[in-house]
């Protein structure tokens, strides 16, 4: 696994699928638990069903990655997609990236690409949060729960190692704050560009069909929705075959770079 040093902490970072030109590459951002490990086998499967590498890193305080100092900010993904991701897209040459992101990662990949200065090609979002809904905040106090009495702790210490107990506090405490209750990127919305996939289960136990609705209506340009029957918050575990169908049909149409 390979470091990639951002000047005073370094990302645990893998490439996966057909080698060739980066600039175009699928970059995968993961959930709020996530890690690049828990990508792995679906990435791999899907940089190569499309012909393009795919660059997977695990944010600062997950998996293999440098620990985070202090407490989670309030507005940790804005930091991510609005300074991290940019420099990790500089350093290794991606000037138009597929975002494939899930969950929190999908709510970078909108901040990102609404920002005003991105340039991403297109967008694959799995599961995305818009705001803050009692359904979402009920899920991360289950998750506290499992984490505590139901073995969560011990299947998480396999993927990160030394950071999971900081790692699972930083994410419970922040979508857990009073504070959070007033979270939302519904403004960078109309500054996204380019195609939007967005997919999600019918049975997310951390948010409803009206994130989907909410982009739909805000996204000026192509969106695609898909509610998805038989499905949870990870519709790439638990639909494996038909998002990759999906995902591999969109990124597809896309056309060249350019």
């Amino acid at each position: 696994m390979a470091l990639l040093d951002l000047g005073g902490y370094r990302l645990e970072n893998e490439w996966v699928g057909p080698p060739g030109p980066r600039e175009a590459s699928l970059v995968f951002l993961h959930q709020g638990l996530g890690c690049v490990a828990m990508w792995r086998s679906f990435a791999d499967a899907l940089a190569g069903r499309v012909g393009l590498p795919g660059l997977l890193y695990s944010r600062r305080g997950h998996g293999g990655s440098d620990p985070l100092e202090g407490p989670r900010p309030v507005r940790f993904m804005h930091d991510e997609a609005l300074e991290t991701l940019p420099a990790i897209l500089a350093r290794f040459g991606i000037s138009a990236p597929v975002l494939v992101g899930h969950s929190d990662g999908a709510s970078i990949a909108l901040i990102h690409a609404g920002s005003g200065s991105s340039r991403a090609r297109a967008l694959v979002l799995e599961a995305p949060h818009v705001f803050v809904e009692d359904v979402g905040r009920a899920g991360c106090a289950r998750a506290s729960e499992a984490y505590e009495r139901a073995g969560l702790k011990g299947r998480l210490t396999r993927y990160h190692g030394p950071n999971t107990d900081a790692m699972f506090r930083g994410w419970h405490d922040v979508w857990c704050s009073p504070v959070f209750e007033a979270w939302s990127i519904e403004e960078y919305l109309p500054r996204i560009t380019c195609p939007v996939l967005v997919i999600q289960g019918e049975q997310d136990e951390y948010g409803t069909a009206e994130h989907l609705e909410r982009i739909r209506k805000g996204v000026p340009g192509r969106v695609k929705t898909l509610m998805l029957t038989d499905c949870g918050h990870a519709p790439h575990r638990d639909q494996r075959e038909l998002f990759l169908a999906e995902a591999a049909d969109f990124i597809g149409s896309l056309g060249p770079v350019g």
